[in-house]
């Protein structure tokens, strides 16, 4: 038994400079999905709940400029006058922005970006390792970038607080995995 050679495993197979150099390119590929990735998602959050700090407070002064209107309260009907100005004004902006509609665009960019980051790590971490020549692998790795310029292209681009606080994020750890953690 003690005579028997080695047998490699992934970790211990030599690489080749070349097989090195792609596995290098497609983490980098996937570092950069990952940061899409989240910044779309931050956006995303934020024009959902632009959506509710515009919305809820345009219903409640609907509600108190009608109510005015009804009441003697205010028998000039100064304040349903400027409520009204204000509720249109929030409607404008509601209609201009459309916060629901790049909510949605940025939720399904994120998703989009995400699921290309899963097949960026499964390429450099699976199959990079299978016996397949160094030019397959290249091809493989030309049309991951491929579609992670595709995306670039088509995608709205995350808004510039959101970005830099999903880098922040995966500075302290968000875009880790326990399994890849060392005990």
């Amino acid at each position: 038994m003690d005579n028997q050679p080695a047998v490699a495993t992934t970790a211990e197979a030599p690489v080749s400079k070349a097989k090195d150099e792609i596995i290098k390119e497609a983490k980098r590929i996937e570092e950069a999905l990952l940061n899409s990735s989240k910044g779309h998602f931050n956006s995303a959050d934020f024009w959902s709940n632009f959506h509710l700090w515009i919305g809820i407070p345009m219903v409640l002064m609907s509600t108190v400029a009608g109510a005015s209107v009804l009441a003697q309260v205010d028998p000039h009907h100064v304040a349903a006058g400027v409520l009204s100005l204000v509720i249109a004004a929030f409607s404008g902006v509601m209609t201009f922005l459309n916060p629901n509609a790049k909510a949605s665009a940025h939720l399904n960019a994120g998703n989009k970006y995400d699921s290309l980051m899963n097949k960026a790590r499964i390429f450099w971490s699976i199959d990079c390792w299978r016996d397949e020549s160094e030019q397959v692998l290249t091809d493989k790795l030309k049309h991951l970038s491929d579609q992670k310029d595709g995306l670039n292209h088509t995608c709205p681009q995350p808004l510039g607080f959101a970005y830099r606080k999903a880098q922040k994020g995966i500075e302290a750890g968000e875009g880790d995995y326990k399994v890849d953690k060392k005990a």
